[in-house]
């Protein structure tokens, strides 16, 4: 980790939490808010959040997997959400979350008149809105665990043999 937690510390909750009190809670907050107040689906949900873990690096978030109602995606869905150009597992509202999440972190400017109007004939307004605010959080809160490090320190089971 590049930051010191002390001892005995487990770091998501000394740097969410401890660290910066009047910011630090709040953005747990929003993160969690993503997940408690969503309306998305689950497959398009987790093309975006999945494609902005694998452009961040975090270890931690491409190892986790959205539950909704006891339901998460398959285990080939994050080789489907890298290959989302071509990939046959993913129906037209999947496939535009990805494209979404990978042009919205790599080339936001980029998000031309042509994709907008592919993007707008399957989501609605509160749709897209919803979106970019959870990968706006996905970005900001990604990054962070990546490089401070707590991503390491915190991660799931899948990537433990990889460190």
């Amino acid at each position: 980790m590049r930051i010191d937690v002390p001892e005995g510390t487990d770091p998501l909750t000394h740097v969410w939490g401890r660290m910066v009190p009047g910011i630090g809670p709040a953005a747990a907050g929003f993160a969690q808010s993503v997940y408690e107040h969503g309306t998305l689906g689950l497959r398009e949900f987790e093309a975006a959040r999945l494609r902005i873990a694998q452009l961040n690096g975090c270890l931690f978030c491409q190892d986790w997997r959205t539950e909704r109602d006891g339901v998460t995606v398959e285990d080939a869905f994050a080789d489907a959400v890298t290959d989302w150009h071509t990939t046959e597992a993913f129906d037209e509202r999947t496939r535009l979350a990805a494209e979404y999440a990978e042009r919205f972190a790599l080339d936001h400017h980029g998000l031309d008149d042509e994709f907008w109007t592919r993007f707008k004939t399957v989501y609605t307004d509160r749709e897209v809105v919803e979106l970019t605010m959870c990968l706006g959080s996905w970005i900001a809160f990604g990054r962070l665990n990546r490089v401070l490090g707590l991503d390491e320190a915190c991660v799931l089971p899948g990537h433990l043999s990889s460190r």
